[in-house]
């Protein structure tokens, strides 16, 4: 039901853009936010945002770097990532919340897109 793109390879200092698409039925009044799992290590919160664009919020480790937005006509999320560095390697998960917020807590999230892998090269 969600469908995540836009990974891949970037030097360190560079910018991708993550998008993720979900069905409307699952996601117009809901929350939703974007993980990332780095290899063993475990899922973390990088940011979320609510069912009407609002109430934005971020790890303190991308605040300031990553730009969390949606479009609730397309049922879409994006996750703008800039001043890319080599810890930010990791596959990044999309998922939508079980509430009309976000929420840094994994367990608060009903759907969960497959991930898609953004590695940054130093």
């Amino acid at each position: 039901q969600l469908q995540a793109s836009g990974g891949g390879l970037v030097q360190a200092g560079g910018s991708l853009r993550l998008s993720c698409t979900a069905s409307r039925r699952t996601s117009s009044n809901n929350g939703m936010g974007w993980f990332r799992q780095a290899p063993g290590k475990e899922r973390e919160f990088m940011a979320s945002i609510g069912w009407n664009g609002g109430a934005a919020s971020y790890a303190d480790s991308v605040k300031g770097r990553f730009i969390i937005s949606r479009e609730r006509a397309s049922a879409s999320v994006y996750l703008q990532m800039n001043s890319l560095k080599p810890d930010d390697t990791a596959v990044y998960y999309c998922a939508v919340s079980r509430s009309a917020f976000g929420s840094d807590n994994s367990r608060q999230y009903a759907y969960w897109g497959q991930g898609t892998l953004v590695t940054v090269s130093s």
